[in-house]
Protein backbone atom coordinates (compact mmCIF):
# COMPACT_ATOMS: atom_id res chain seq x y z
CA UNK A 1 0.00 0.00 0.00
CA UNK A 2 2.70 2.49 0.96
CA UNK A 3 6.11 2.67 -0.71
CA UNK A 4 8.29 5.67 0.10
CA UNK A 5 10.34 5.13 -3.06
CA UNK A 6 7.21 5.04 -5.20
CA UNK A 7 5.92 8.21 -3.56
CA UNK A 8 9.20 10.10 -4.10
CA UNK A 9 9.32 8.97 -7.74
CA UNK A 10 5.73 10.11 -8.27
CA UNK A 11 6.48 13.49 -6.71
CA UNK A 12 9.47 13.94 -9.01
CA UNK A 13 7.71 12.89 -12.20
CA UNK A 14 4.66 15.07 -11.56
CA UNK A 15 6.82 18.06 -10.65
CA UNK A 16 8.64 17.81 -13.99
CA UNK A 17 5.44 17.34 -16.01
CA UNK A 18 3.57 20.18 -14.32
CA UNK A 19 6.46 22.60 -14.89
CA UNK A 20 6.96 21.66 -18.53
CA UNK A 21 3.28 21.53 -19.50
CA UNK A 22 1.23 23.75 -17.13
CA UNK A 23 -2.05 22.66 -18.73
CA UNK A 24 -1.13 18.98 -18.82
CA UNK A 25 -4.23 16.76 -18.38
CA UNK A 26 -2.73 15.54 -15.11
CA UNK A 27 -2.60 19.06 -13.72
CA UNK A 28 -6.05 18.68 -12.22
CA UNK A 29 -5.79 15.44 -10.29
CA UNK A 30 -9.34 14.22 -9.79
CA UNK A 31 -10.86 11.56 -7.57
CA UNK A 32 -10.23 8.02 -8.81
CA UNK A 33 -13.06 6.07 -10.48
CA UNK A 34 -15.23 3.96 -8.22
CA UNK A 35 -13.84 0.47 -7.79
CA UNK A 36 -10.31 1.46 -8.66
CA UNK A 37 -7.57 -0.63 -7.05
CA UNK A 38 -6.62 0.65 -3.63
CA UNK A 39 -2.99 1.18 -4.67
CA UNK A 40 -4.02 3.31 -7.65
CA UNK A 41 -6.51 5.27 -5.58
CA UNK A 42 -3.79 5.78 -2.95
CA UNK A 43 -1.30 7.17 -5.48
CA UNK A 44 -4.03 9.44 -6.83
CA UNK A 45 -4.49 10.83 -3.33
CA UNK A 46 -0.73 11.34 -3.02
CA UNK A 47 -0.76 13.18 -6.34
CA UNK A 48 -3.59 15.49 -5.25
CA UNK A 49 -1.76 16.38 -2.07
CA UNK A 50 1.42 17.09 -4.03
CA UNK A 51 -0.54 19.27 -6.45
CA UNK A 52 -1.65 21.46 -3.56
CA UNK A 53 1.98 21.93 -2.49
CA UNK A 54 2.98 22.61 -6.10
CA UNK A 55 0.38 25.36 -6.39
CA UNK A 56 1.23 26.78 -2.97
CA UNK A 57 4.92 27.00 -3.89
CA UNK A 58 4.20 29.16 -6.94
CA UNK A 59 1.60 31.31 -5.22
CA UNK A 60 4.20 32.03 -2.52
CA UNK A 61 6.55 33.17 -5.30
CA UNK A 62 3.90 35.65 -6.47
CA UNK A 63 3.71 37.11 -2.96
CA UNK A 64 7.37 38.14 -3.23
CA UNK A 65 7.20 39.71 -6.69
CA UNK A 66 8.76 43.21 -6.66
CA UNK A 67 6.28 45.93 -7.48
CA UNK A 68 3.18 44.00 -6.49
CA UNK A 69 0.41 46.31 -5.32
CA UNK A 70 -1.27 46.04 -1.93
CA UNK A 71 -4.44 44.77 -3.64
CA UNK A 72 -2.48 42.10 -5.51
CA UNK A 73 -0.72 40.99 -2.32
CA UNK A 74 -4.02 40.78 -0.45
CA UNK A 75 -5.46 38.56 -3.19
CA UNK A 76 -2.36 36.37 -3.16
CA UNK A 77 -2.55 36.05 0.64
CA UNK A 78 -6.11 34.76 0.40
CA UNK A 79 -5.05 32.23 -2.24
CA UNK A 80 -2.18 31.13 0.02
CA UNK A 81 -4.58 30.60 2.93
CA UNK A 82 -7.10 28.58 0.92
CA UNK A 83 -4.42 26.48 -0.82
CA UNK A 84 -2.61 25.80 2.43
CA UNK A 85 -5.90 24.67 3.97
CA UNK A 86 -6.39 22.26 1.05
CA UNK A 87 -2.82 21.01 1.42
CA UNK A 88 -3.38 20.19 5.10
CA UNK A 89 -6.79 18.64 4.48
CA UNK A 90 -5.29 16.38 1.81
CA UNK A 91 -2.46 15.29 4.12
CA UNK A 92 -5.10 14.27 6.67
CA UNK A 93 -6.95 12.39 3.92
CA UNK A 94 -3.79 10.37 3.27
CA UNK A 95 -3.74 9.29 6.90
CA UNK A 96 -7.46 8.50 6.80
CA UNK A 97 -6.94 6.29 3.74
CA UNK A 98 -4.12 4.40 5.46
CA UNK A 99 -6.16 3.93 8.63
CA UNK A 100 -9.08 2.62 6.55
CA UNK A 101 -6.76 0.13 4.84
CA UNK A 102 -5.23 -0.98 8.15
CA UNK A 103 -8.43 -1.36 10.21
CA UNK A 104 -9.60 -4.66 8.61
CA UNK A 105 -6.16 -6.01 9.53
CA UNK A 106 -6.64 -4.94 13.19
CA UNK A 107 -3.94 -2.32 12.79
CA UNK A 108 -2.43 -0.02 13.90
CA UNK A 109 -1.84 -1.87 17.14
CA UNK A 110 -2.99 0.54 19.89
CA UNK A 111 -0.57 -1.09 22.34
CA UNK A 112 2.45 -0.42 20.12
CA UNK A 113 4.84 2.47 20.58
CA UNK A 114 3.31 5.68 19.23
CA UNK A 115 5.13 7.52 16.48
CA UNK A 116 5.11 11.28 16.88
CA UNK A 117 4.42 12.03 13.21
CA UNK A 118 1.83 10.46 10.94
CA UNK A 119 2.61 9.12 7.43
CA UNK A 120 0.49 11.87 5.88
CA UNK A 121 2.61 14.56 7.47
CA UNK A 122 5.80 12.80 6.38
CA UNK A 123 4.49 12.54 2.81
CA UNK A 124 3.70 16.25 2.91
CA UNK A 125 7.34 16.90 3.88
CA UNK A 126 8.53 14.62 1.04
CA UNK A 127 6.36 16.61 -1.36
CA UNK A 128 7.93 19.89 -0.28
CA UNK A 129 11.42 18.40 -0.53
CA UNK A 130 10.66 17.26 -4.10
CA UNK A 131 9.80 20.85 -5.00
CA UNK A 132 12.91 22.20 -3.26
CA UNK A 133 15.08 19.68 -5.12
CA UNK A 134 13.54 20.56 -8.49
CA UNK A 135 13.98 24.30 -8.04
CA UNK A 136 17.45 24.03 -6.50
CA UNK A 137 18.60 21.88 -9.42
CA UNK A 138 17.10 24.49 -11.74
CA UNK A 139 19.21 27.18 -10.04
CA UNK A 140 22.33 25.02 -10.15
CA UNK A 141 21.91 24.77 -13.94
CA UNK A 142 20.95 28.40 -14.58
CA UNK A 143 23.09 29.70 -17.48
CA UNK A 144 22.72 33.40 -16.55
CA UNK A 145 23.51 32.99 -12.83
CA UNK A 146 26.31 35.02 -11.21
CA UNK A 147 29.63 33.43 -10.30
CA UNK A 148 29.40 30.99 -7.42
CA UNK A 149 25.63 30.59 -7.74
CA UNK A 150 25.78 27.16 -9.35
CA UNK A 151 28.27 25.78 -6.83
CA UNK A 152 26.27 27.05 -3.88
CA UNK A 153 23.11 25.45 -5.22
CA UNK A 154 24.87 22.16 -5.97
CA UNK A 155 25.85 22.08 -2.30
CA UNK A 156 22.28 22.82 -1.27
CA UNK A 157 21.00 20.15 -3.66
CA UNK A 158 23.24 17.51 -2.09
CA UNK A 159 21.89 18.39 1.37
CA UNK A 160 18.27 18.26 0.20
CA UNK A 161 18.74 14.88 -1.45
CA UNK A 162 20.20 13.43 1.76
CA UNK A 163 17.33 14.90 3.77
CA UNK A 164 14.75 13.36 1.45
CA UNK A 165 16.50 9.99 1.41
CA UNK A 166 16.59 9.97 5.21
CA UNK A 167 12.92 10.92 5.49
CA UNK A 168 11.92 8.26 2.96
CA UNK A 169 13.74 5.61 5.00
CA UNK A 170 11.99 6.79 8.17
CA UNK A 171 8.61 6.64 6.44
CA UNK A 172 9.32 3.16 5.14
CA UNK A 173 10.37 2.00 8.61
CA UNK A 174 7.25 3.46 10.18
CA UNK A 175 5.03 1.66 7.70
CA UNK A 176 6.80 -1.68 8.07
CA UNK A 177 6.71 -1.42 11.87
CA UNK A 178 3.02 -0.50 11.71
CA UNK A 179 2.34 -3.63 9.64
CA UNK A 180 4.34 -5.67 12.14
CA UNK A 181 2.30 -4.23 15.01
CA UNK A 182 5.34 -2.79 16.78
CA UNK A 183 4.55 0.89 16.14
CA UNK A 184 1.38 2.88 15.68
CA UNK A 185 0.34 6.32 14.50
CA UNK A 186 -2.69 8.55 14.81
CA UNK A 187 -4.32 11.11 12.56
CA UNK A 188 -3.24 14.47 13.91
CA UNK A 189 -5.83 17.03 12.87
CA UNK A 190 -4.34 20.43 12.04
CA UNK A 191 -7.48 22.26 13.21
CA UNK A 192 -6.57 25.45 11.38
CA UNK A 193 -8.37 28.46 12.82
CA UNK A 194 -7.57 31.35 10.50
CA UNK A 195 -9.95 30.29 7.71
CA UNK A 196 -12.91 29.67 10.04
CA UNK A 197 -15.12 32.79 10.39
CA UNK A 198 -16.33 31.57 13.78
CA UNK A 199 -12.81 31.16 15.20
CA UNK A 200 -10.80 34.03 13.73
CA UNK A 201 -11.48 37.27 15.68
CA UNK A 202 -10.25 39.34 12.73
CA UNK A 203 -13.23 37.93 10.82
CA UNK A 204 -16.02 37.55 13.36
CA UNK A 205 -15.06 40.80 15.06
CA UNK A 206 -15.95 42.64 11.85
CA UNK A 207 -19.24 40.87 11.19
CA UNK A 208 -22.62 42.29 12.07
CA UNK A 209 -25.02 40.43 14.44
CA UNK A 210 -26.94 38.91 11.54
CA UNK A 211 -23.75 37.60 9.87
CA UNK A 212 -22.54 35.95 13.08
CA UNK A 213 -25.55 33.66 13.29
Amino acid sequence: MLSATEIADLHDSLTVVWHRVPNHPGSEVSDPPAGEKSEEAWLGAVARQHRANFELWHIEDEARAPGATDAQLAAVKRRIDSTNQRRNDLAEELDSALIAWLEPRSLPNPQAQLHSESPGLMIDRLSILALKIYHTREQAERPDAPEGHAARNRDRLAILEVQRADLAVCLEHLWQETLAGTRCFKIYRQLKMYNDPSLNPAIYGNLGPQQRR
